[in-house]
């Protein structure tokens, strides 16, 4: 009567005759009940009456829908259960997310008895989004025993969410249950060494089934466990009570007491730990490094400019480069010292670059904190620098981000002495 702006029997002779003439011509009609739930609460007589008028003039389906999404799931459950039990109609759920209740609401009509679910990848959609397939798929299949796809297409779901994520131009959510980079990290000690005695203590599903893995953090909250665990992902049999451990836990709290946070660095965290147990030879040296910044009108965009030396093997580089900024020119003149050493470095791209100050209160003498994220064909990765100085933490952040890169690439130092740990 508001938003169509007709009459209750008006409105049942428009679903009659639009489901009637695409039924008529062949075509399989699902009928979409926009606003059901809302409306069966207010008249569920008048409600139900719709949808037997859709089945009647041919709809092969009636898809109850939760369209300002402020349903509960024991009243969806509970409609669905009665239209299911009055009419001889297949049943679907079109659930939003308004009340963070899409999934479960969605749940909760298969339960009563729906046999067809609508929903979006990542819960992308209007407003707050639509059910989020990535969760009920899973959850169907693997805690309802709904056998929807085969295992190897479950265990794309990771790959599949990150798609549409980069396709539509959105960060992917770290902390999206099944499929969000968080969605199986581990941080405190105790829980740690309790999880890789026994995964399901902290693990609803294996990672591996959605097609995610596990990871380990380490931060001021890290164990031994941690520490070996980690080790385990680099390659290095490293044991719990081994003196490099122990090195490794006094490097990692030292850092993090100046600033540094390894959860987004986890490359930093990795060459961390190979150089406390003597397992990196850095891939090149600073020699020295220059930076000019030039403004000259007042509302002129300053010109940077980096001038850089570096030992690569038994040559010193020197190079100069500008740049958007002095980081960019910092970045740009260093590629370019190393470039003919080390060719793959052109595949390395900076895709992120953020910072943070972490003492407020000192103003422009503040502890910084820089975050780098970079990627290449294979993935991507993300290093950590801290100083007082904003280009001092950027050039830690930028070697780290560069030797690792390389390293991953295949591009190794030269050999060291055997490991005594």
């Amino acid at each position: 009567t508001n938003a169509l702006n007709t009459t209750l029997e008006e409105n049942l002779r428009m679903i009659r005759d639009s489901v009637a003439y695409l039924t008529d011509r062949g075509l399989e009609v699902i009928y979409d009940a926009e606003h059901f739930f809302d409306g069966y609460r207010q008249n569920p007589d008048y409600a139900l009456e719709t949808v037997k008028v859709a089945r009647e003039a041919g709809a092969a389906m009636a898809v109850l829908c939760d369209t300002n999404g402020g349903s509960l799931p024991g009243q969806v459950a509970e409609a669905v259960k009665l239209v299911k039990d009055r009419l001889d109609c297949p049943l679907g759920i079109h659930a939003h997310n308004d009340s963070e209740l899409a999934v479960a609401n969605t749940l909760s009509a298969v339960e009563a008895g729906a046999v067809h679910v609508q929903g979006t990848i990542n819960g992308y959609g209007e407003r707050c989004g639509n059910a989020n397939l990535c969760s009920v798929i899973p959850l169907l299949q693997v805690r309802m025993g709904r056998e929807l796809i085969a295992g190897e297409q479950l265990a794309s779901m990771t790959e599949v969410s990150r798609f549409v994520s980069e396709t539509a131009n959105l960060e992917p959510r770290p902390h999206q249950p099944f499929v969000g980079r968080s969605a199986f990290a581990h941080k405190g000690g105790i829980h740690v060494s309790a999880m890789m005695q026994h995964p399901e203590t902290y693990e609803h599903i294996e990672p591996e089934v959605v097609g995610n893995h596990r990871r380990v953090l380490v931060s001021e909250l890290a164990g031994a466990s941690n520490i070996v665990y980690k080790a385990q992902e680099y390659d290095i049999d490293l044991p719990k009570g081994s003196s490099g451990t122990r090195k490794i836990l006094e490097s990692l709290k030292g850092l993090e007491y100046q600033g540094y946070f390894f959860e987004g660095a986890e490359a930093s965290f990795e060459l961390l730990v190979k150089k406390a147990l003597g397992l990196h030879r850095p891939l090149f040296e600073l020699a020295s490094l220059r930076l000019i910044i030039e403004k000259r009108e007042h509302n002129g965009a300053p010109l940077a400019e980096a001038a850089i030396k570096v030992r690569v093997g038994d040559q010193v580089v020197h190079t100069v480069a500008e740049g958007e900024g002095p980081v960019n020119a910092l970045d740009n003149a260093l590629r370019r010292a190393l470039g003919e050493a080390y060719p793959r470095l052109k595949e390395i791209k900076l895709s992120d670059y953020k910072v943070r100050v972490l003492d407020e209160k000192s103003g422009t003498a503040a502890r910084v904190r820089v975050l780098i994220t970079s990627r290449d064909q294979q993935g991507e990765w993300g290093t950590v620098g801290v100083s007082t100085n904003i280009i001092e933490a950027s050039w830690r952040a930028l070697v780290d981000s560069i030797e690792y890169g390389l390293l991953k690439a295949g591009r190794t130092a030269e050999p060291v002495a055997e490991l005594n740990i």
